[in-house]
């Protein structure tokens, strides 16, 4: 059972360590493959007809820039 919370309390102290550098950093995480800019999509999603938070996000932010037309009413 020592053996077990020793290595429990290890693995505690490395993903709070991973934390802190996280946090400190401000870096969004990426895999070592470089992500999916290297495949060559642009953003994550890519579907044709985005969710309603994502079309409400869109709409704000095109209000924001003053670009107002049909589609973002």
């Amino acid at each position: 059972m020592a053996i077990f919370l020793i290595t429990l309390g290890f693995f505690l102290v490395i993903v709070m360590a991973m934390a802190v550098g996280y946090i400190f950093q401000k870096k969004t995480l990426a895999g070592s493959c470089g992500g999916l800019a290297n495949v060559g999509i642009d953003k994550s999603c890519n579907c044709d007809n985005p969710c309603e938070k994502r079309q409400e996000r869109e709409r704000v932010a095109a209000l924001d820039l003053g670009d107002i037309s049909v589609r973002n009413i």
